[in-house]
């Protein structure tokens, strides 16, 4: 046991003074953007080769390569983790790829916010030590832990648009829910569900395993329980190694830069949630963002950026996420994205793409080779203009 403890010992002190290393990097770079350990990459990669597919080809559309997602010391993208997520989805035909592998992956993937949480005394406080330290391994997360009647977990976006993910956040609903199941062997429920991004058919997967009703199409990503959950005791306690961690996490948390983002996922995190509401202005994601319409529109011309272009070019991104999913009506997509008659959405659709709603549809339809074709022939998404949110 004691060469067991050893071992574990040493690769958390691994983990941190990689963190370090990394953060010594990033220093460097003004322009960093959020990084990941990379775990649910791999688990992706390994998904895919499993099925017979060679992932060198969307590791590379989307900037990794082999090597680096098989490097437990290296941090990846966040960006690029999503992306990367989407392109295995649909070469393994997998629609619920991030809980399908949240489902069936060693809990101890998670690394420290396993260990962490595995170690405390109740379930309550691992919950508040996992919040705490997510960060460590995904600093494009930021989550929330708040105790009262309920329990609540709620996940921020930082430095990522939260419109491009839907198998992360699903990944990580799922590992939270499994954890909690794990550490007190009990099949605990969550009383509230709630996720930002919008599904149908979910309710034989997700919703089945959670045991929940989610709501989708949300203005936050969120999972509840019911507040007697933080007193049940772990049966995996051990306060010496708990203390052992904190003090590991602790100062991988005190050497790592704090992620702010850009000022433009922030706007695009501001703005999504509110589109099928018809409330998108920018008076209204002003105030949301906590300044003036006038310090809001300075901001986002000082990077050269408008209001009018970005909303646009956030519609344009949900689109193909919607357009992707062969049962949502293409009515629905465009109430979905804050348009009230199906003809203006065409319109629009086909000044972004040249393409109408369906062609695109059809395109989407052809499979996985086709759909790395697609992110090929452009940066941004469906032959939307580089310059598209720029000041014209």
């Amino acid at each position: 046991m004691q060469i067991a403890f050893e071992t574990f010992a040493d690769r958390v002190e691994e983990m941190v003074w990689s963190s370090v290393l990394q953060d010594k990097f990033d220093a460097a770079n003004f322009s960093a953007f959020p990084t990941a350990i990379g775990g649910i990459a791999r688990l992706a990669s390994k998904r895919v080769q499993a099925a017979g597919i060679n992932p060198e080809p969307l590791l590379e559309k989307v900037g990794l390569t082999v090597e680096e997602i098989e490097d437990r010391g290296a941090r990846l993208s966040v960006q690029h983790q999503i992306r990367f997520l989407d392109l295995a989805a649909g070469a393994v035909q997998d629609e619920f790829l991030g809980y399908h592998l949240a489902k069936t992956c060693d809990l101890r993937e998670l690394g420290l916010l396993y260990y962490v949480p595995a170690s405390s005394q109740t379930l309550g406080e691992g919950l508040r030590r996992l919040a705490r330290y997510t960060s460590i391994n995904n600093e494009g997360l930021a989550v929330q832990y708040f105790e009262g009647k309920n329990v609540r977990i709620i996940f921020d976006y930082v430095g990522v648009p939260r419109h491009s993910d839907r198998h992360q956040i699903e990944f990580c609903l799922t590992i939270l829910t499994r954890l909690c199941r794990h550490l007190t062997q009990s099949h605990l429920v969550p009383t509230r569900v709630r996720i930002v991004h919008r599904r149908d058919r979910a309710l034989s997967k997700l919703a089945a395993f959670l045991g929940s009703e989610i709501e989708f199409n949300a203005e936050g990503d969120e999972v509840a329980f019911d507040g007697a959950i933080t007193g049940m005791p772990l049966l995996s306690a051990d306060p010496y190694l708990n203390e052992l961690l904190i003090a590991f996490c602790e100062e991988a948390m005190s050497r790592r830069r704090k992620t702010c983002g850009t000022f433009e996922s922030k706007v695009e995190n501001a703005v999504a949630p509110l589109l099928p509401h018809g409330r998108v202005g920018l008076g209204e994601i002003a105030r949301r963002l906590g300044m003036s319409r006038r310090t809001l529109g300075r901001q986002l011309a000082s990077q050269g950026l408008t209001f009018t272009g970005l909303l646009e070019t956030l519609r344009v991104e949900l689109a193909r996420t919607y357009l992707s999913d062969p049962a949502l009506p293409i009515s629905q997509i465009a109430w979905l994205l804050g348009y009230r008659e199906v003809s203006a959405f065409t319109h629009a659709f086909k000044r972004w793409t040249g393409k109408t709603p369906r062609e695109m549809r059809s395109t989407l339809r052809a499979g996985p080779i086709q759909a790395v074709a697609a992110y090929n022939e452009q940066d941004a998404p469906m032959g939307v203009a580089p310059d598209l949110r720029q000041k014209q």
